[in-house]
């Protein structure tokens, strides 16, 4: 069996395919995995790190506010096209899987035209634009939110399947944790970070925030500030010897949410399968500038299962913070309550069941259409 994956720019398009593929692989030996991204994305480092092999194409995304740009865009999405096409006829996968971001596109559609099986995967409460076109040709659709059905007008083929999660994630050990980090055992923990890349508006808040709350309230810091603001926090956290570890990217993310009694955080879609898989209370500061608002939605969910906290971006400030910390900190039980109602929104089989129906897929249309035995939950 061989699979070509096609998804990239950002982590929460990227990592999801590597979770299955990781899952392809242990399940399958002789299983044969290629990615397909571009060599901006993060996908042209991640990928190799994690063991695959990743060919490129030349793809960009349509920026919404700036038209002047769309030809040049237009363009480079043609080039891309071509050469998926041509990558596809080198490689002669027996199945294409799609996780969004504007390469999967001129790579779906090669599939399309050349008659390949397609599985997409949607990571978010509202699916963005490339793959609710994509769904009208696709063979099958995972969604990891209920809500996301009703942006697709196609839905026979759609199933809840959840945001397929790496397994290391769940294999963080809190006391190595801590030592690992140079935090103190036994001291509460907080977490803070937004996104691979930081966000400068979560790293200004989390530091006021520290200012309040240092010789008030026992808590220490993990912040991760992204490449860009390391410098800058880090010659203030120890400047003003502020309680924090500060990092400026984790590849061992799963330490991290090991030591962390409460995650501070956007609300991607692949930050809040990895925190409630983890069971790790939260509060979360929506991106505000996300597509359709879904990091918002997203966020929103959590909410009303009582499984995270929320502060819209415009209200974050370093007081407001400090404030929403102390208070959670200062109750054990509602902190208990936030993971268990976190872990109910896991659905830590997602890799696994996306790693079937790519199997069933891969035999072709014919056998994949047969009935399955049990049937795929679809709640």
């Amino acid at each position: 069996m061989k699979a070509l994956i096609a998804g990239g720019g950002t982590g929460g398009h990227v990592y999801p395919g590597i979770a299955v593929a990781e899952e392809l692989v242990r399940s399958h030996p002789d299983a044969q995995v290629v990615f397909v991204g571009t060599r901006r994305g993060i996908e042209s480092q991640a990928v190799p790190e994690a063991g695959f092999r990743i060919r490129f194409t030349w793809s960009r995304g349509l920026p919404r506010r700036a038209w002047w740009r769309w030809p040049a865009a237009v363009s480079s999405n043609l080039v891309g096209f071509c050469q998926a096409i041509w990558i596809l006829l080198q490689e002669k996968p027996d199945v294409v899987l799609g996780t969004g971001g504007y390469v999967s596109g001129p790579v779906t559609l090669a599939a399309w035209l050349l008659g390949r099986p397609i599985v997409l995967q949607e990571q978010n409460s509202v699916p963005g634009l490339a793959n609710r076109w994509l769904a009208q040709i696709a063979d099958e659709v995972h969604l990891s939110f209920v809500e996301a059905r009703s942006y697709f007008r196609r839905r026979d083929h759609l199933k809840v399947t959840g945001n397929p999660i790496r397994d290391y994630i769940l294999s963080g050990d809190r006391a190595t944790a801590l030592q690992e980090f140079g935090l103190t055992a036994g001291q509460p923990t907080v977490f803070v970070f937004g996104g691979s890349r930081g966000a400068h508006r979560i790293n200004e808040a989390a530091l006021e925030a520290m200012r309040r709350l240092k010789g008030r309230v026992s808590v220490q810091f993990i912040l991760q500030t992204g490449r860009e603001d390391f410098d800058w926090a880090k010659g203030v956290v120890d400047a003003e010897q502020l309680p924090a570890k500060v990092v400026p990217y984790l590849r061992r993310i799963h330490q991290a949410y090991a030591a962390a009694d409460l995650v501070v955080c956007r609300s991607g879609a692949m930050t809040l399968a990895e925190i409630a898989a983890c069971g790790t209370p939260s509060i979360l500061v929506p991106y505000p500038h996300a597509a359709h608002d879904h990091q918002a939605v997203n966020a929103g969910n959590l909410v009303d299962r009582g499984a995270a906290a929320m502060i819209p971006d415009r209200e974050l400030s370093g007081e407001r913070l400090a404030q929403e910390i102390a208070h959670w900190l200062a109750d054990r039980q509602a902190l208990s309550r936030m993971s268990a109602n976190a872990r109910t929104f896991a659905r830590p089989d997602a890799a696994e069941r996306i790693v079937r129906s790519l199997e069933r897929w891969s035999h072709g249309r014919a056998a994949a259409r047969e009935p399955i035995v049990p049937e795929e939950r679809g709640d």
